[in-house]
């Protein structure tokens, strides 16, 4: 059949179950099968007489026939085919389709039965189970073949209906449907054929009955297959009907007697507990109420508070409001305006507070100077800081600041405007600046301006600094409290939690309103308190609120409620003040909030040195502060001095601008200093003839008072000075110093030097460079003059004599003398750090060492240039002594003379020790030229005879009895 061929939906091998076995031959209706269960469980009656179709329940996720939307004779049936016996396959690929032999592929294997042994083996097993099962619960009936012999009947009858009755589009309304059912040419009357068109038309309607017919039988076919189907569901339905109304008297006796119970046990009980929940509510709309009523006295309250500048209770009303409206009365439609109309109010207020604390400022910075008060309005000023603080206003400092350095400018201004007044000298209307009017004061006159600007700052820094204490003790003080506030929370937590631990965390439920019964009972219990709570917050809208936390729900009255209230403490000066839970500031703001009030007491003291420092430049434009003497400007260098170290005292920090001006007009004055005594030095030192001069009384006191250990000027002594008398020489510590007049003027001016370094501290490494520039100066010039015969063009001098050369040796020496003195002077002042700057006194005591060797040097070279032109003619030969020796002595004994009065003793000595060194080479020498030994003969005993001269003569000179001499020597090599 071409059937075999086709994939029909229907799975394979349900077609052995389509009809059971065959009915009555007179009814010829066959009941439908359904596929058999293996074991099969019918609730109640006969087998045959329930239906065995397709069950609802066991089968309906199972395919079954009726799942099917064609039936197989239609699928099976094509009318295009001229031959039913063609392939089922035209019907969709036309009728060029044909069959062609599947040639078998080449890589498929060959299969045989041994192939499935291995599987029959496996299955054979399971085959026997199955069986066994099949014995011990056998179908319900076989499969009748003679269903097969109906099922083609009908089929064949069914044929007979055209096919277009089968079309699932079939509708009449189409007039091509219509025509093909109805004919019309069969009812066309014209032309006289009547009765034959009548006989068609009756034809046609008995063919449609036969249609209709053939339809009937083959649908009462098919309803007689199913029939025990349907009288199963019958069946089922009278069953399931029984079980409901057995199940809906057991559901009315079970509630019979619920109603019972809950009208006996329950009804009692619940309406009580309506009654309570009734009451709660009655109680908090009571509450609701009176809070409502106080809520709307907030506006009138909060005008009231802002009326006598109250900005922290007009802040804290808000806020509790605000809360309240948030929590409370959320929702309220008559207050919906009220929360911005009060966030408005509390921006009013920032401005306010603004306003208010820049007023504040103002005066407190711009009052009188001679007021003993410190802190202006010191309540005042905590209630402002407070509210700034409160609202997170840190930019208030920021006020301060301006107003505070407005305030440094008019004290300036202020003072200059009172000297100039005072001044009867200065024509105001003609000077019209008043920069050029303060630039008209002496400097008695200006130093007293100065002094009285610098005592002006100094008490306007301890009012800053007082005020800024008292914000700084605010901020503090809110630090405290939060840190507190934290604690306390804290532990309340760590109490809830325990007590939340403690309690039985069972609760039951209504069934009205979806209450808890537990929160009928706490809030039964909790309810005096609520009114408790109500009432202490419902005072006088007059009255400031005490916390935003006091709410009438029972939550709010725990232990946590408590810590958010407001804590008291006091200023230093004795200020209470109120902070509450709704502060804004981390810790982190408030710690760098302090920090920036330190540095604002800070930079007022900046303020104030900058304001001096344009001051004095203002007046430094003329030149004024350079053309002040040592002890003008010294005097000034000590006011600014003591006004930078008490403003260091006041504030904790030294400020640098007026420091750094001192210094920079230190600088100009050292070095206007230095050049005015290097110029005095270099001119005293042109006019020098290098003439011991008399040391005068004030000259030797000032030695005597640096030989105390004290390098300072002496006062002068009036009336003193005039009875003593001029000294012929210079005492140093029991020395004998005699010098120049140049030497005594440097001597004072080194002392200037030294007392300029303790007058003037900052200036000490400055003036070390310059003292060492000095002593190098007087070093070198002296040098060039003296040494280097300069003094003979600038002077005038004839010759540079011995006694110049000792005297200038001497003057050297006192400076030497005096640098260890001055090195520990200036030791003593400078930084640790500056100590490598000491190594130019050592540089200068080397340079002055070899200077005083060159002279000593020099000395001795004038000697032997004379012992070599004296005894290169010395002949040995009689008179006894020779004119040759008593030149000699001559010359020593006129040195003796020069240097004797201005050298030292030992000093003395040894300069002789190396002109007779000097002495005895050139002796030796001439000897050695005239072949004179020492072999006793006549020449011996002559140069014997003068070299005796010589040495009696050298040692009766002053101070070189005790010189040896040692004359052997000129003899050791000629022996």
């Amino acid at each position: 059949m071409a059937s075999s061929h086709s994939s029909s939906p229907v799975p394979q091998g349900s077609s052995d179950v389509f009809f059971k076995k065959e009915v009555d031959s007179a009814k010829h209706i066959r009941h439908v099968q359904s596929l058999p269960d293996v074991c099969p469980k019918e609730p109640t009656g006969d087998s045959n007489s329930l239906c065995v179709a397709p069950s609802l329940v066991t089968d309906q996720h199972r395919w079954t026939i009726y799942h099917s939307k064609v039936n197989l004779p239609a699928a099976l049936n094509d009318p295009r085919l001229a031959k039913r016996e063609s392939d089922f396959f035209t019907k969709t690929w036309g009728l060029d389709f044909v069959d062609t032999e599947v040639i078998p592929s080449f890589y498929l294997p060959q299969i045989s039965k041994e192939h499935f042994t291995a599987y029959q083996q496996e299955i054979s097993q399971r085959e026997k189970i199955h069986e066994r099962c099949k014995n011990i619960c056998p179908p319900k009936d076989t499969f009748d073949r003679s269903l097969l012999h109906t099922h083609d009947k009908s089929r064949t009858d069914l044929e007979q209906v055209p096919k277009i009755f089968m079309k699932p589009d079939f509708a009449l309304d189409d007039s091509l449907t219509f025509n093909s059912v109805l004919p019309w040419s069969h009812f066309n009357t014209a032309g006289g054929k009547g009765n034959r068109d009548a006989a068609s038309s009756k034809l046609l309607q008995e063919k449609l009955s036969h249609y209709l017919d053939i339809v009937e039988v083959n649908i009462a076919h098919q309803i007689s297959l199913r029939s025990e189907a349907f009288f199963h569901a019958m069946t089922s339905q009278h069953e399931l009907q029984d079980y409901l109304k057995k199940t809906s008297q057991a559901v009315k006796m079970l509630r019979d007697k619920i109603a019972q119970i809950d009208k006996v046990m329950c009804e009692g009980s619940l309406h009580i507990l309506r009654l309570a929940l009734t009451r709660n509510n009655c109680v908090k709309v009571y509450n609701k109420l009176k809070l409502m009523a106080t809520v709307h006295q907030t506006q009138p309250t909060v005008q009231v508070l802002l009326s006598t500048s109250e900005f922290v209770g007009a802040l804290d009303l808000i806020a509790t409001t605000q809360e309240v409206l948030q929590q409370e009365l959320q929702g309220i439609h008559s207050f919906r305006h009220l929360g911005s109309q009060l966030c408005e109010l509390e921006k009013l207020i920032d401005k306010m507070m603004i306003a208010e604390f820049s007023t504040y400022s103002h005066n407190d910075l711009n009052r009188p100077l001679e007021d003993d008060c410190q802190v202006l309005e010191e309540e005042r000023l905590v209630s402002l800081v407070f509210g700034l603080l409160k609202q997170r206003k840190l930019n208030f400092l920021e006020i301060y600041g301006e107003e505070m350095i407005i305030a440094a400018k008019n004290i300036i201004k202020q003072c200059v405007i009172n000297k100039v007044s005072q001044i009867e000298d200065i024509d105001t209307d003609v000077v019209v600046k008043l920069a050029d009017q303060m630039r008209m004061l002496n400097f008695p006159q200006w130093f007293d301006l100065l002094k009285d600007i610098f005592s002006k700052f100094t008490i306007f820094l301890q009012r800053v600094k007082a005020t800024l204490n008292i914000i700084h003790s605010v901020v503090l003080s809110v630090l405290d409290k939060n840190q507190r506030a934290r604690e306390l929370e804290e532990i309340s937590q760590q109490k809830n939690a325990a007590k939340d631990n403690s309690l039985d965390t069972e609760v039951a439920y209504l069934t009205h309103e979806g209450m808890f019964i537990s929160d009928a009972f706490s809030e039964g219990e909790l309810a005096p308190s609520v009114v408790d709570t109500t009432s202490q917050r419902n005072v006088s809208p007059n009255s400031e609120p005490c916390s935003s936390d006091s709410v009438s729900e029972p939550e709010c009255t725990t232990d946590s409620s408590s810590s958010k209230e407001q804590t008291s403490s006091s200023t230093p000066g004795g200020v209470d003040i109120m902070t509450s839970e709704d502060m804004k500031l981390t810790d982190l703001e408030l710690g760098k909030l302090a920090n920036n009030i330190q540095e604002l007491l800070y930079s007022a003291s900046d303020t104030c040195h900058d304001r001096a420092v344009k001051f004095l430049i203002s007046r430094a434009k003329d030149g004024f502060l350079e053309k002040l003497n040592s002890t003008e400007f010294i005097t000034l260098s000590r006011l600014m001095e003591t006004f930078i170290a008490d403003t260091e005292q006041v504030c904790g920090r030294k400020s640098t601008s007026l420091l750094g001006a001192l210094q920079s007009q230190a600088n100009k004055f050292v070095n206007r200093f230095h050049e005015e005594r290097k110029t005095k030095l270099s001119l005293l030192l042109d006019n020098e003839r290098w003439k011991q001069a008399d040391v005068p009384a004030e000259f030797q006191d000032l030695v005597d008072a640096i030989s105390d250990g004290k390098i300072s000027l002496p006062e002068k002594k009036t009336g003193a000075t005039e009875e003593r008398k001029p000294a012929e020489v210079l005492i140093v510590e029991g020395q004998q110093y005699a010098v120049v007049g140049t030497v005594l003027l440097l001597i004072r001016i080194i002392l200037e030097y030294c007392q300029c370094v303790d007058n003037i501290p900052s200036v000490t490494t400055d003036m070390l460079t310059r003292l060492s520039d000095l002593l190098k100066y007087f070093n070198s010039r002296s040098c060039q003059l003296v040494l280097g015969a300069g003094a003979l063009q600038v002077v005038g001098l004839k010759t540079i004599t011995t006694k110049n050369l000792a005297l200038s040796s001497r003057c050297l020496q006192l400076i030497v003398h005096y640098i260890p003195v001055i090195r520990a002077h200036f030791e003593a002042r400078l930084p640790s750090k500056q100590y490598n700057m000491l190594r130019h006194f050592d540089h200068i005591t080397k340079d002055y060492h070899d200077h005083i060797a060159e002279i000593s040097a020099k000395l001795v070279a004038i000697m032997d240039s004379l012992f070599d032109k004296l005894l290169s003619k010395y002949e040995v030969k009689a008179p006894v002594p020779s004119a040759c020796f008593r030149n000699i002595c001559k010359q020593m004994a006129k040195m003796h003379e020069a240097i004797f009065d201005l050298l030292p003793e030992e000093q003395t000595q040894m300069l002789f020790l190396r002109i007779n060194t000097s002495y005895k080479l050139h002796l030796k020498k001439q000897l050695s030229h005239l072949n004179v030994i020492n072999d006793g003969g006549p020449q011996n005993g002559l140069v014997t005879a003068d070299v005796a001269f010589y040495t009696g003569n050298l040692q009766a000179l002053k101070g070189l009895k005790d010189l040896d001499l040692n004359m052997a020597e000129i003899w050791e090599q000629k022996r």
